[in-house]
């Protein structure tokens, strides 16, 4: 299971994106650009799972 939280990456946001890896990456991509502005690419936020993990 792979989480991502708005709030890890400097946004004052309670958002938490929790599941399926793929599933994770796309619902924090589009909270992202809805809700922030910012269009991380899939990559991006993969990478952002993978340094989470330690990886």
């Amino acid at each position: 299971m792979a989480e991502l939280k708005c709030r890890d990456y400097g946004f004052e946001c309670d958002f938490v994106s929790a599941g399926e890896m793929e599933d994770v990456i796309k619902n924090f991509r589009d909270h992202t650009e809805e809700e922030h502005g910012i269009d991380y690419s899939k990559e991006a936020v993969m990478q952002f799972l993978l340094r989470k993990q330690g990886l």
